[in-house]
């Protein structure tokens, strides 16, 4: 079993085979030497090699190169730094396109994707397959023994394309066929007699490039996904022939590629890891500056959803997880340089720790002086001399290096979970509910709704454990309840009957279950359910509807002690009360017939129904009403002012305490704590003083 060292690995990917082309007049092992001594200066662990160069490791086909990485890992070791190699499979060399024309990927049938950057192979194809497995198996024996290499990355943020090659649409029809038996139960299951689609045969079947049926788009995308969950598995699988027992076998996942359901595909391997960019300077300003509805892209903007993609981590297998990329400098394009204000790396890193990092990673050691990302700000800048932001990591460093074994592998504390859905947001960004300003379709529908109710509980002060769908019934639903109390499932659209039975039996059993909008609509296929929504939930919930309603922002009053500003934002649905306790309601001529936000007592526990897309006046007056104490005990904090908490593995409580500000400020304590780094205690109910972009990490008494 692979086992972590005991401690927050903390380094940088590092790519000493650009050498060269930093500076041609440089001799490649005087710059290796500076490199590897700055890097211990700064109390980095680890480093990332290898995982970005195919065309140096096998220059011509067969022709393969495997000593040039041997001085880097020697040095490493001599110096105490860990060494993860990555297999290239994801950057292909010229030679292997020139020589196979036909791997490359098509974005729709027939249309080629261009060459020139990277992930352009369909992947699945048997030539890709065979050159790839031949690097794969010579690089992990060349190193596997090397005494720096403590784990081995498989590729490299996989899912980025949907293939629609011959051979990846002849093995969807396959897969079919595997699930279905015959034509007639996809008749069936897909409601294809809609537009005369019935298939008579399975050559029937179209290409999805012009596919408006959403039963076929369900099962093509879990499809794609598949294919990216095997290909993982399938290269881990090639490397654990050779691993030793205590190497990890990991990926680093970007998680919004489209191609990934990253609970399925962490499965296979023996840690998540994942490359959390952010948007620093005033993006980490709170109180939050940044609008409601702000799409979250390939990088974050705001500390709250900075915090929701560490849960999203967390989430993948339920366990801590790696950074293996997070930012160094400014991270994106020519044209948005933003590194952040002192403060703001340590901040940010330790928030992730918070959440469940046992790994911190910059990408990258040197800034690039080529390449499409030229300005993806590294450790060092351009001149290739320490700088500003290697002193910010150097201090960093050496508070991982103080904090030692303490905060490697915190189990992060959770007062509400979150239910997270896939499939669901795969429909949704194809056929969503709600619409842009502009009046055209969000594909961004799945995370405008689910995001309010995680930003409100992270506004209230609330800590969200994010737990996927399909990992709901492994647990049973009292031990479910009793380890996560209240549970919230908005926008659970694609969904199972068995599920929602679960979600009944959780609440049953003592949980409070908390319903949002478009949970329960539908069935796996995406098929509306021909019975009153909450589907399979209404006596549990005392309330149904068959009505809603898209709206633009509608106020709410109640007896939940809601602020001025609470409002209903995108969607109403029109529910009806049965036996339930109405909380609030809509003021507004028309949809103030109708309740916006309900509450029954079910079994042990309680159901409670959000009719509508809170804003973050409501959504936080919520979360604060469904956990009027968080597990963390700070209460009353300033607005620039997060406490997260968690144990160590030694059973210690642990808290971290940031100001996101500009302002000194003070937050009081709510138990005796002893500050990590500098020893100072605090007693309970004293001030704890925090400066400018601050951090303390603190600890309970033994």
């Amino acid at each position: 079993m692979a086992v972590l060292p005991a401690r927050v690995l903390f380094g940088a990917a590092y790519y000493h085979e650009y050498t060269p082309a930093y500076d041609p007049d440089l001799r490649p092992d005087e710059r290796l030497k500076t490199d590897l001594d700055l890097m211990v200066e700064a109390n980095f662990t680890v480093i990332r090699v290898g995982e970005s160069v195919w065309s140096t490791w096998e220059p011509e086909n067969g022709t393969f190169d495997l000593d040039w990485l041997q001085p880097v890992l020697d040095g490493a070791h001599e110096r105490g730094i860990s060494v993860i190699i990555g297999t290239p499979t994801y950057a292909v060399p010229p030679w292997l396109a020139r020589q196979y024309p036909e791997i490359t990927g098509e974005h729709a049938t027939g249309q080629r994707i261009g060459w020139g950057a990277r992930q352009e192979v369909d992947f699945t194809h048997p030539a890709f397959r065979h050159h790839a497995e031949r690097v794969i198996r010579k690089i992990v024996a060349r190193y596997v023994e090397h005494p720096a290499v403590i784990g081995w990355q498989v590729d490299n943020e996989p899912g980025l394309h949907l293939f629609h090659n011959h051979g990846v649409f002849q093995r969807f029809v396959d897969h079919l066929r595997d699930r279905y038996g015959d034509v007639e139960t996809v008749n069936r299951e897909w409601g294809l007699v809609y537009w005369s689609h019935r298939l008579s045969t399975w050559a029937d079947l179209w290409t999805p490039d012009g596919n408006a049926q959403p039963q076929y788009d369900v099962a093509w995308r879990e499809f794609q996904a598949r294919q990216v969950t095997e290909f993982i598995g399938w290269q881990a699988d090639i490397v654990r022939e050779f691993a030793a027992a205590h190497q990890f076998v990991t990926t680093c996942i970007s998680y919004t590629r489209q191609g990934v359901a990253d609970d399925e595909l962490s499965a296979r391997l023996d840690i998540a890891s994942g490359n959390p960019y952010y948007d620093m300077q005033d993006g980490l300003l709170l109180p939050d500056p940044t609008p409601d509805g702000h799409e979250q892209v390939w990088k974050t903007t705001g500390v709250w959803s900075m915090y929701q993609t560490a849960d999203w981590m967390y989430s993948s297998r339920q366990a801590p997880f790696l950074v293996t990329e997070t930012n160094a400098q400014s991270i994106g394009f020519p044209w948005d340089n933003r590194p952040g204000y002192d403060g703001q790396w340590r901040q940010a890193a330790w928030a992730h720790v918070a959440r469940g990092a046992r790994m911190i990673e910059y990408w990258q050691w040197q800034t690039l002086r080529f390449g499409a990302e030229t300005y993806w700000g590294g450790v060092l800048p351009h001149s290739g001399q320490p700088g500003r932001t290697y002193a910010e990591l150097a201090r960093l460093g050496a508070e991982f290096d103080k904090a030692g074994p303490l905060v490697a592998g915190l189990d992060p504390d959770a007062d509400i979970a979150m239910v997270y859905s896939t499939p669901s947001k795969w429909l949704m960004q194809k056929y969503p509910p709600l619409s842009t300003p502009d009046g055209g379709p969000d594909a961004a529908a799945y995370h405008r709704i689910f995001d309010p109710f995680y930003r409100g509980a992270f506004d209230a002060g609330r800590q969200v454990r994010i737990v996927h769908a399909r990992q709901l019934r492994g647990t049973r639903p009292d031990e479910a309840a009793r380890r996560h109390p209240v549970l919230v499932v908005p926008a659970l659209y694609v969904v199972d009957d068995a599920t929602i039975d679960w979600l009944a039996a959780y609440a049953h059993a003592g949980g409070h279950l908390v319903l949002g909008p478009r949970t329960a609509y539908a069935d796996h296929e995406a098929r509306a359910r021909h019975e009153p929504a909450p589907a399979r939930l209404v006596e549990a919930a005392g309330v149904w509807y068959d009505e809603f309603s898209n709206v633009n922002e509608v106020p709410v009053s109640g007896s939940l002690r809601l602020p001025e500003g609470a409002a209903a934002t995108q969607w109403v649905d029109c529910l009806t009360v049965v036996d339930a306790e109405v909380l609030a309601g809509y003021e507004h001529p028309h949809f103030g017939r109708w309740p916006a936000v309900t509450t029954r007592r079910h079994g042990e526990g309680r159901v409670t129904y959000v009719g509508t897309v809170p804003n973050r006046d409501l959504a936080q007056a919520l979360a604060a009403w469904l956990v009027p104490v968080p597990a963390s005990g700070w209460r009353d904090l300033p607005g620039s002012v997060t406490a997260t908490s968690g144990t160590a593995p030694d059973g210690r409580r642990v808290h971290v305490v940031h100001n996101w500000s500009w302002e000194p400020t003070q937050a009081q304590a709510p138990v005796h704590l002893t500050d990590v780094l500098d020893g100072i205690s605090t007693p309970r109910g004293t001030a704890l003083n925090l400066g400018p972009w601050d951090v303390r990490v603190l600890v309970e008494p033994s």
